[in-house]
């Protein structure tokens, strides 16, 4: 028998689309955090589009149909500590092994590389979704990772090497996630 308010059976998908936008609002929460007690001045960077078609079904419900990207973005976060420049980028996986490093754009190692060169502070915070972790990993050692997978090494980063190496942000109320007290430390 059909009856009328009869539920349809829900599809298990997966789907990674959204993978890292947790992390993400949490660091923005710690950005707040930073900015209204004057630690630091970090900010999200918007994404750069070009809309080329709206859609305007009533006056007040404009609806972005068709954008692109103008040129790929380069990093998530950047500002200002203790008179340097930081910028970052969040990343998070899901595997309990290792971190992919196509996950990581060569445009963004480019532009670590020109952070780093010019005495930046540039580092990736990464997220283990399996472990409820969150480690900074700092550019030398990314691109020490990168490079030799240019060269037929290997393609991740195991994460014994986040567990051994790098160092652990802490999780807490506030600041969401302390990144900036291992960054104090070390500069």
């Amino acid at each position: 028998m059909n009856y009328p308010n009869k539920k349809k059976p829900i599809k298990n998908v997966n789907n990674y689309a959204n993978l890292g936008m947790t992390l993400e609002s949490d660091i923005d929460l710690t950005n707040q955090y930073y900015l209204s007690h004057q630690i630091a001045v970090i900010h999200k960077k918007p994404t750069p589009i070009q809309v080329v078609n709206v859609s305007y079904p009533a006056r007040n419900k404009a609806k972005i149909v068709e954008a692109y990207y103008r040129t790929p973005s380069t990093t998530d976060f950047n500002g200002l500590y203790k008179g340097r420049y930081i910028d970052f980028d969040a990343k998070e996986t899901n595997s309990k092994t290792s971190f992919p490093l196509s996950n990581v754009h060569e445009h963004q190692i480019n532009h670590l590389s020109d952070v780093d060169a010019h005495d930046g502070i540039a580092f990736l915070i990464i997220g283990w979704s399996q472990y409820n972790e969150y480690y900074i990993l700092f550019f030398k050692d990314l691109i020490s990772f990168w490079q030799a997978s240019k060269q037929g090494g290997r393609k991740s980063i195991p994460y014994t090497f986040f567990k051994e190496n790098c160092h652990q942000i802490p999780f807490s109320y506030e600041p969401r996630l302390d990144y900036l007290s291992i960054i104090n430390k070390l500069i």
